[in-house]
């Protein structure tokens, strides 16, 4: 089937994709930078419904309907904090992006954007972060059989040159 994979500099909460993906915090409810734009933007319903939720462990993901947002609907997904490396970082920040794809994939989305995930106030290195996410969704779309559009949405003109220099490389 058809893939593809890019970066942009952009708002996810503007992007009208099948999914965004939210790098969120493990109660589901809300925080700062990414988290707190998505929820601000998709209303009260999101809270609500994320309240049943129960939620979610560090490198799993849940879905929710995207209420106001243009997407459809949102993966919620948790990133480690960075811990110079030694607590497992790597293998569960990869998680987030196998488990997100894994739902868009279970639901037959046809597009999804991620943040760059656990990069703000989670400390991890920009560069690191990058190259996980970048192996592990290329990894995730070669044994793939459906359409799947993979957008990296980058706040930063900083993430995006890492993002786009990545993909140059593939």
């Amino acid at each position: 089937m058809t893939h593809s994979i890019s970066a942009i500099q952009a708002d996810i909460t503007e992007l009208a994709l099948d999914a965004i993906v939210n790098a969120a915090n493990a109660s589901l409810l809300g925080g700062g930078g990414v988290d707190g734009a998505i929820h601000r933007k998709a209303g009260p319903a999101l809270l609500a419904e994320c309240r049943l939720l129960g939620g979610c462990q560090t490198g799993q993901a849940k879905l929710t309907q995207g209420h106001d947002l243009p997407a459809k609907y949102i993966i919620h997904t948790v990133g480690p904090v960075w811990r110079g490396g030694r607590d497992n970082e790597a293998a569960l920040l990869a998680a987030c992006y196998q488990n997100s794809l894994g739902l868009a994939a279970a639901h037959r989305l046809n597009s999804v954007a991620f943040p760059c995930i656990s990069t703000g106030i989670y400390g991890y290195p920009l560069a690191e972060a990058a190259e996980i996410a970048v192996d592990t969704v290329s990894a995730f779309l070669s044994g793939y059989d459906g359409r799947l559009e993979v957008i990296f949405c980058c706040f930063s003109e900083q993430a995006l040159a890492a993002y786009r220099s990545l993909l140059a490389k593939r």
